[in-house]
Parts: C-alpha cells; sequence; structure tokens
C-alpha cells in the first residue's frame, strides 16, 4: 500500500530548556525531542491520521535509537532510517525567549548524518508511488544527500503532490546565491513550494509576497504558499486563485515548531482535497497551537484540536 506522505531530510534530537526567559549558560534542565523538520512534517501528518515514513540517517549511537524508537512510537514507518558509523546522530539547543526570539544552535559536526542520505539507497518506486513526497533545502546543501534528493525528485516526475519546503538554513550554506541553482532546480520537479519571506527571496531572489508567489509559480510549481510571519499566509495556485489568511491568536511559547505542524496540516488539507483558503486557515491553526507549545514533535496537535481553534477563532 503507498504511504500517504514520505518526507526526505532532517533529523536529530531537540534539547529545549525546561525554563523559559532564561540564557543558555544559566540553563539547569532540559527536554529531549525528536526534532528536525523533515521528521517533524511526517509526525504531524501521522497525528491526523496518515500513513507516514521518513528517509534519513542517524548516528550509530544510542540517539540514534532513541529517534528511531520514538518515530514508531509517534506511528512514523522507520524503515528507511538507517545508521552511519563514525558520525554522532546531530544535538541542537535552542533559548526560549518569548515571544518572537528563540535561537537555535545545531551541533551537526563533522558532519551530519542525515546528509549521507545516498541516492543508490534510495527506494525509487515507493517514492514515485506516495500520495506525498516532501524535500527540504537542508538536502540540497551537501553531497550525496544533494545528489539524492535531486535523484528522487526527478524520478518522482511531479506524480502525486511534490512539496518543496524551501527552509533555508544559512549555517549550513556558503551564501544565498550557492544555494539558488540548487533550488531552481528543484523547483522544476515540485508542484508545491513552501517558504517565509528569507527562504522565498532565497529560491527567487524577490520577497514581496504576491511577486515571489508569481516567481515561484513561473520556476514551475503549481501552489506557492509565502508564510508572512504576523501577516499570516498567501497561498496562490496555477489557476488564480489565491488565499490569504491572517494568523490566530496565540500566546507564543515556542515557535520552533510552528512551521513543521502547518506542514504536517498543509499535507492532510491537500490529501483532503480542501480548497485554498481552508487548507491554509487549518495549516495556520496548527501551527499556532504548536506555538503554545515548549516542545515540537510531541506538540503536534490533532484533528480536533485544529478544529477546535479554528472554530474559536483563537488557540485557547
Amino acid at each position: 500500500m503507498a504511504y500517504d506522505l514520505i518526507t526526505i531530510g532532517r533529523i536529530g534530537v531537540d534539547l529545549y530548556p525546561l525554563q523559559t526567559g532564561v540564557p543558555l549558560p544559566q540553563v539547569t534542565s532540559f527536554g529531549k525531542f525528536l526534532g528536525g523538520s523533515a521528521t517533524n512534517v511526517a509526525v504531524a501528518a501521522a497525528r491526523l491520521g496518515h500513513r507516514t515514513a521518513v528517509i534519513t540517517r542517524t548516528g550509530d549511537d544510542p540517539f540514534g535509537t532513541y529517534l528511531r524508537e520514538a518515530l514508531r512510537d509517534f506511528g512514523v514507518d522507520d524503515r528507511w532510517v538507517t545508521p552511519v558509523p563514525g558520525l554522532p546522530t546531530p544535538v541542537t539547543f535552542c533559548e526560549v525567549f518569548p515571544p518572537d526570539d528563540f535561537p537555535l544552535y545545531f551541533y551537526r559536526q563533522p558532519k551530519a548524518p542525515d546528509l549521507e542520505i545516498d541516492a543508490h539507497d534510495l527506494d525509487l518506486d515507493a517514492i514515485r508511488d506516495a500520495r506525498v513526497f516532501w524535500v527540504t533545502g537542508t538536502g540540497l546543501s551537501e553531497e550525496p544527500s544533494r545528489t539524492a534528493t535531486l535523484a528522487a525528485l526527478a524520478h518522482r516526475a511531479k506524480s502525486g503532490t511534490t512539496v518543496f519546503d524551501l527552509d533555508w538554513r544559512p549555517m549550513f550554506w556558503t551564501d544565498p546565491d550557492a544555494a539558488r541553482p540548487f533550488y531552481a532546480e528543484a523547483l522544476r520537479h515540485t508542484t508545491v513550494a513552501v517558504g517565509n519571506l528569507d527562504e522565498v527571496e532565497v529560491a527567487t531572489g524577490v520577497r514581496e509576497p504576491h511577486a515571489a508567489a508569481r516567481a515561484l509559480l513561473d520556476a514551475g510549481v503549481e501552489l506557492a504558499v509565502v508564510k508572512q510571519g504576523p501577516k499570516g499566509v498567501l497561498a496562490v495556485n496555477r489557476e488564480g486563485e489565491a488565499a490569504e489568511v491572517p494568523p490566530l491568536p496565540v500566546d507564543v511559547l515556542n515557535g520552533l515548531g510552528a512551521g513543521d505542524a502547518f506542514g504536517g496540516c498543509l499535507v492532510h488539507g491537500l490529501l483532503a482535497g480542501w480548497d485554498l483558503e481552508k487548507t491554509m486557515r487549518h495549516a495556520g491553526a496548527a501551527g499556532a497551537i504548536v506555538a503554545s507549545r515548549l516542545e515540537c514533535s510531541s506538540a503536534m496537535p490533532t484533528q480536533d484540536e485544529i478544529e477546535a481553534a479554528v472554530t474559536a477563532g483563537a488557540v485557547k
């Protein structure tokens, strides 16, 4: 049976301080959580009832074991999560200064195992047959992950829905000019592009939301989703339909997982055949719910929670 969603990309252990508003040197206790954007999207979609899997790699160490166990606990198939001897599982620390300051510290040296995904090891038939395939910009940042990601996209050849999460992380690249050609190649093979203003600027060279959406459509996608922060989200498709949805009011605790919750619910809406406005409204609500919680993966909302937030017009 085909998967509803297969994602490929980053995985790691998130260590989040259990004291908010405290600088990292003074934090005394942390919570340990499954992390990584592609992985969190698979978790979010699984929470909404979908059959999901993630293609990624960990270290051959206890943290890697923890991540594979956590995936199974969340209902995400881990058959394509394999260890890389000699490389440690990545760890990410953050600081939590609500409502809008959440510095991240990535420990991915000497190299993250999730960048060791090799094209020769991919199950290309499963990737082609999945109802939704999700790739990220981080996967394009180094070899062999870059070639593997582009090979998977080329083999899939836009069958089903293929989503490119622009996922711009400047610490993984030398500069935006180095990234743009690979982003352009990925866009040729995808049907949906998702990114915030910084990310769409990296991909297209354009920052104004409506112009950036048009540039993404011109690059080959059928649906462009531009996240505008406090202005909400803009979605435009190739047929000329557009939806601009404001964010739900929420008391933000930790905004780091909101985009991944948005992604999981976006997948849910696409699979359900919802119209643009309903999809964006529900995806935005999912993101707002996670922003109100400390953790990411374990904070992913259920359908009932999302519906309640949409109906209430705020996250309670």
